[in-house]
């Protein structure tokens, strides 16, 4: 299972979940679930977002392509200074 966070001092926090194996049989409800990931993935990458990808066991990983196979992904506004 993996999740997307979306980090926003704004608006809150944001989480999709997505079930990688599941998807890669077919599930229709997985399927659309990997594609919303994605699309938001792809939007706020398009915003200037910071993407890191965790996983257990590694060094957190800053990545520019959305990751299935990712046990998370955290998104959040570039730090501008000042």
């Amino acid at each position: 299972m993996g999740i997307l966070v979306v980090l926003s001092a704004r608006a809150g926090d944001d989480q999709t979940q997505w079930d990688a194996a599941a998807a890669a049989t077919g599930d229709a409800e997985a399927v659309a679930a990997v594609a919303e990931a994605n699309r938001l993935f792809a939007e706020r990458r398009a915003l200037g977002d910071v993407a890191v990808k965790l996983n257990a066991g590694r060094l957190p990983e800053r990545t520019e392509r959305f990751d299935v196979e990712a046990e998370e992904i955290i998104l959040f506004p570039p730090v501008v200074g000042g």
